[in-house]
């Protein structure tokens, strides 16, 4: 039995298995160990999705040029189906990678606006962005300088750059020759103004608004300073509209130092006083916020922030918003509501679009002591 057991042990097949198992066995040591796909970098995924231009449509998933067929005829692009019943728009935006989509009417170009943009902590690859101008000199000086902007964010730090940007022109011409503050805001002009620019808004939303998109956030090129967590602090409140209050730092010359101001008077409660007026109103006149020649009397949101106990979660119901950052659930715009390039129960532009939106049978709300800053000209 002995001898059986030794040449058994001493065989050449016994041998020869015994050195495959080891070889096996030191191969699966010395590979290097792969990461499991969880693991990917948001860089390498971030690669992976991007378009092949930075001003691409903000519509996702991208596509990249297609493989030429054996015949050396170039693939047709593949059929996407979107389920819309699966997108979301939650009070958990960042945790359900919810897509948002900035949209901007950009008559002028100020480098603070876009560096406040750049500084946004919402994770850049979910941001889209869209830009409208008009074909005037200020214009194209303006796509010009965003032009420049857009180059040196989108090829530099991968954390920074958006997942895509789209810039349109305004296919009518602007109703104002200049864009000076007090001209532009003069009572005279607000009409032709506001109907233009109501114009400009559904042309940016209807071109860019994507099936994966699930807000869009309005927000105007004269912001320049805005909390870094803006988007996520709109969108944890899930409501369908809500606006925070705008004001601007000026420099007081009495006190002799910094202070800041209502600008945006556009967010408001309604009043009897209004509706009245309204009702003694031609079919093409339009109610206006602001102004001493038209007093409303309605309750201002604007003048409602509480400095002595200031709360940014304090939310109100209202009946008009401004759209100087705006935050829009998605579905509100693919609903049909729109921003009146007319008359509308006597209202034009955001504050028709509130009105609306009210009549789709949404909410809006506002935020008095959260803070956005318009430019001081």
């Amino acid at each position: 039995m002995a001898v059986a057991l030794s040449m058994r042990r001493s065989s050449p097949a016994s041998l020869i298995l015994a050195a495959l198992l080891t070889f096996g066995f030191i191969c699966v040591l010395l590979r290097p160990s792969s990461p499991p796909a969880a693991a990917a970098s948001s860089s390498e995924q971030r690669q992976k999705d991007a378009a092949e231009h930075p001003l691409s449509p903000p519509t996702k998933p991208f596509f990249k040029s297609q493989a030429l067929r054996s015949d050396g005829v170039q693939a047709a692009p593949p059929v996407v189906h979107y389920n819309l019943n699966n997108l979301t728009s939650t009070a958990e935006s960042i945790a359900l990678s919810e897509r948002v989509l900035i949209l901007t009417p950009l008559a002028r170009f100020y480098s603070q606006y876009w560096d406040n943009l750049v500084r946004l902590n919402y994770p850049h690859e979910l941001i889209s962005l869209g830009f409208i101008a008009p074909k005037t000199k200020d214009g194209n000086a303006a796509v010009k300088a965003l032009e420049k902007a857009i180059a040196r964010t989108q090829s530099g730090p991968i954390d920074n750059r958006f997942a895509s940007i789209s810039i349109l022109r305004q296919d009518f011409d602007p109703p104002l020759s200049s864009q000076n503050e007090k001209v532009r805001h003069q009572l005279s002009s607000q009409k032709v103004r506001r109907e233009a620019m109501a114009r400009a808004r559904n042309s940016l939303v209807f071109t860019t608004l994507g099936p994966s998109t699930s807000w869009v956030l309005w927000l105007d090129a004269d912001i320049v300073e805005t909390p870094a967590s803006l988007i996520q602090d709109l969108t944890s409140h899930n409501q369908p509209v809500v606006v925070p209050n705008c004001y601007q730092r000026y420099y007081d010359s009495n006190s002799k130092q910094w202070a800041v101001r209502p600008y945006d008077y556009n967010s408001w409660i309604d009043s009897q006083q209004a509706q009245t007026l309204a009702d003694d109103m031609g079919p093409e006149d339009i109610l206006l916020e602001g102004y001493a020649e038209l007093p409303t009397y309605r309750t201002l949101m604007a003048y409602m922030a509480d400095f002595k106990s200031l709360n940014p979660r304090r939310i109100i119901p209202l009946d008009g918003v401004g759209g100087t950052a705006l935050m829009v659930k998605a579905d509100v715009h693919r609903d049909g509501a729109m921003f009146p390039p007319f008359p509308f129960f006597h209202l034009v532009e955001t504050e028709g679009f509130a009105r609306m939106v009210r009549r789709l049978g949404y909410a809006v709300f506002g935020l008095p002591d959260y803070f956005v800053y318009h430019y001081n000209e």
